[in-house]
């Protein structure tokens, strides 16, 4: 499938963003990234996700939720990689910024969330309830997203690795408190960064089959 990427700026409140915008032939959808603790927009493994939803025709934005000057910041103390509301404040202009592109502003939203952005993409789904359709949280830290976690209103995936044990509680506690449709998969053999032979593609076959599903449904609703 042809897909085409552009590098973009994204405002977000007193500073911008970089961002890679991805967009294959009549996109079913669009899925966010929020990366994790200490990495950014070029992560490899949310690469590889975004490469498969892409082949399953959904498009991406991948984006530092940190400037440079913050990432310098917090390679030194490690502060804003666990500063929830600032990573989820980010993930919502993010949001807000691709309802008002063209290219996708009519496309139903999907949120993936990794590590530390599991917990932002579930406080940034609580907040534009009407925009996000569904999220996806790899080897997530749902606890960090507080009271929102039960204020989620678009169906969660959460994809951790069997060694992976206390996030494995984490999760199992987040999907039971849950109000709406949470599904745990419990990828075998994988710990927290999945890099076992074979554990990434499980888990990028997950999310497309999640993102899929959920965005493909409300694709055929009426735009509100």
């Amino acid at each position: 499938m042809t897909t085409w990427t552009t590098q973009e700026r994204i405002d977000a409140g007193t500073v911008r963003l970089d961002g890679d915008l991805t967009l294959p032939e009549h996109p079913a959808g669009v899925v966010l990234f929020a990366h994790g603790s200490g990495s950014s927009r070029h992560s490899p493994r949310n690469r590889a996700v975004a490469q498969e939803l892409n082949r399953r025709g959904l498009a991406t934005l991948l984006a530092d939720l940190l400037t440079r000057e913050e990432e310098a910041a917090d390679s030194r103390t490690g502060d804003l990689r666990f500063d929830i509301g600032l990573l989820a404040d980010r993930l919502v202009a993010m949001i807000d910024w691709t309802r008002n592109q063209p290219p996708t502003a009519s496309l139903p939203i999907g949120l993936f969330g990794a590590s530390t952005g599991g917990g932002a993409a579930l406080v940034a789904a609580a907040a534009r309830p009407e925009a996000v359709r569904a999220v996806v949280s790899r080897g997530g830290r749902p606890d960090l997203a507080g009271p929102a976690l039960v204020e989620v209103r678009a169906p969660t995936l959460l994809i951790v690795g069997e060694r992976d044990q206390r996030v494995v509680d984490m999760n199992e506690q987040a999907r039971n408190t849950m109000r709406i449709r949470a599904e745990l998969r419990i990828i075998p053999s994988a710990t927290h960064l999945f890099e076992e032979p074979g554990a990434l593609e499980q888990v990028a076959e997950e999310a497309g089959d999640w993102f899929s599903m959920h965005l493909a449904a409300a694709s055929r609703e009426p735009v509100r």
